[in-house]
């Protein structure tokens, strides 16, 4: 067959997505070595991780400042209480600490919070409630509402699916005082999880978010690169937040974290990173409420980049500080390019071309992200970590899986205008225990499905391809596409067929009537 223009558009298309995948492996295989590094150095000085110095001796006795503890909270019925129980319970002076209760509710949330704030201003704690009856910006507008109340010199943040320690304050406040920089405007916590066994889902996740925090983040921040808030289980100090080149909290992203953090980072402010603070979070234990999340977040960088991009080109920064930034506030475009390889690797194979074969490995065979999250569970759980990594195949199978959904937010996100914000439900699920399916925040199905089994099919259609014209690289790449929708899809209708089912049982029980007050049974 004659080599056309079409096919060579392929080809180029096939050589971008191979390269942007490349890329982003380089990057883990990067941040991994940067880690091991800053260990073997910390192993040789007999160093504690490299953290701001502060008064760890004398914590006792500081003279600690005035902190203002900011809950944004919007319809969370199952871990409101949580959340505030764990927050009033911060060992922190009372007289200094305040907690604001950002309530966006529609629902029965705005009474529970009611309810567990005047208990605890009973115990002599000042918490409030502030109510909003709109949700104009969304999590950054009541942030930004709540601040104008606030009486705080720093400010903490925690989502509603977080439950931090009692020496919260007191581990990360010494970041910013005493021989701390003065620039220092914000620190962030490594999360932990309530939730890691429930389900092949969370553990997925948790591998996942463990590598993100013990070795991107801890990297980044060792050799100052640029880093991002994640949005909950950190301290911002207020003057940063309010300094004008800053420009405070913004709600024309998804990400407003990820968004305020650049902004400072690029007027001078420094963000510190604590590796050995944890603070516990659930982890979605639904499918459909992870894939929303991915979507959000993945949805909320793409726009930060997109609206950052010139300011991180013109802010002073050298050219290997712009690069990173880049490739971290993109780091969701791997999603498309995913996409991209699996729409066009069949075609070529239709063709009878053959696509420059050791490209199709540079995603899958690249040993940075193995190596990643490797690092990270070695790190965390010395004891048993292959047990923890051996999960890596069905986090590769839903980053598969996903590909489509994370494309589309991305699109939205170079090519529209903002969006709601949609939250992720919360279900108050702990260790292996509990149950999510009959509450009513439980999502439903989306026609997105549809989509993600004719891809699946593509993706199956693929590998037979790969079989009939010899092209046996490609085969595993396109049967990790096929299984990856498939079970995306799969599990999506699994788990809305059980919560549709249990709702109904529960209503049909809320309907039974009940047995006269008289009745005897004999």
């Amino acid at each position: 067959m004659p080599y056309t223009f079409l096919e060579a558009g392929l080809q180029i298309l096939y050589l971008v997505g191979a390269t942007g995948l490349a890329l982003y492996g380089l990057q883990a295989l990067i941040l991994t070595l940067l880690k091991l590094c800053e260990e073997r150095l910390l192993r040789k000085s007999s160093a504690r991780p490299v953290n701001p110095p502060v008064c760890r001796q004398s914590i006792e006795s500081c003279n600690w400042p005035s902190v203002t503890v900011q809950l944004p909270v919007y319809n969370e019925v199952h871990v409101v209480s949580r959340l505030i129980d764990a927050c009033a319970t911060l060992d922190y002076p009372s007289d200094r600490l305040q907690i604001q209760i950002l309530d966006d509710s529609t629902d029965g949330t705005t009474a529970i919070a009611e309810s567990r704030a005047e208990f605890w201003r009973s115990q002599g704690a000042d918490v409030q409630v502030l109510h909003r009856s709109d949700r104009r910006g969304f999590k950054a507008g009541a942030l930004k509402e709540g601040l104008h109340q606030a009486s705080g010199e720093f400010i903490a943040v925690f989502d509603a699916d977080f439950a931090p320690l009692p020496d919260f304050l007191k581990r990360t406040l010494p970041a910013f005082l005493e021989n701390a920089p003065q620039n220092v405007g914000f620190v962030q916590t490594r999360w932990t999880h309530l939730n890691e066994p429930y389900s092949a889902l969370t553990k997925a996740q948790a591998l996942a978010l463990d590598g993100h925090f013990v070795v991107e983040q801890a990297a980044r921040h060792a050799v100052g690169l640029p880093f991002g808030f994640n949005g909950s289980a950190g301290v911002w100090r207020r003057a940063c937040i309010e300094d004008q080149a800053v420009g405070g909290w913004q709600d024309d992203t998804l990400c407003e974290d990820l968004d305020l953090s650049y902004r400072a980072q690029l007027a001078g402010w420094q963000g510190v990173y604590l590796d050995d603070v944890e603070a516990p979070a659930e982890l979605p234990p639904q499918l459909l409420a992870f894939k929303r999340q991915q979507f959000r977040w993945a949805k909320g960088s793409v726009a930060t980049l997109r609206k950052l991009a010139a300011s991180v080109w013109q802010g002073g920064w050298p050219t290997l500080k712009r690069t990173a930034a880049y490739v971290h506030l993109g780091g969701y475009l791997i999603h498309p390019l995913l996409l991209l390889l699996l729409l066009v690797t069949p075609l070529l194979m239709l063709f009878g071309s053959h696509a420059y074969w050791p490209l199709a490995y540079l995603s899958l065979v690249s040993v940075g992200p193995p190596a990643l999250y490797a690092l990270a569970q070695r790190r965390l759980h010395p004891q048993d970590w292959m047990r923890r990594w051996a999960r890596l195949p069905l986090l590769m199978l839903l980053g598969m899986g996903l590909s489509l959904s994370n494309s589309v937010a991305a699109w939205q996100a170079l090519f529209g205008k903002g969006g709601t914000f949609l939250r992720t439900p919360k279900f108050n699920v702990e260790g292996s225990a509990g149950s999510w399916h009959g509450s009513g925040y439980a999502l439903d199905l989306e026609p997105i499905v549809a989509v993600e089994l004719t891809l699946a099919l593509y993706a199956g259609t693929g590998c037979y391809l790969a079989a009939i014209h010899g092209q046996w690289w490609n085969l595993p790449f396109l049967a990790f596409y096929a299984c990856g929708y498939a079970l995306v899809a799969a599990a999506g209708l699994y788990e809305s067929s059980r919560a549709r089912s249990a709702r109904l049982n529960l209503g049909r029980r809320m309907a039974r009537p009940l047995p006269p007050k008289n009745l005897v049974k004999y």
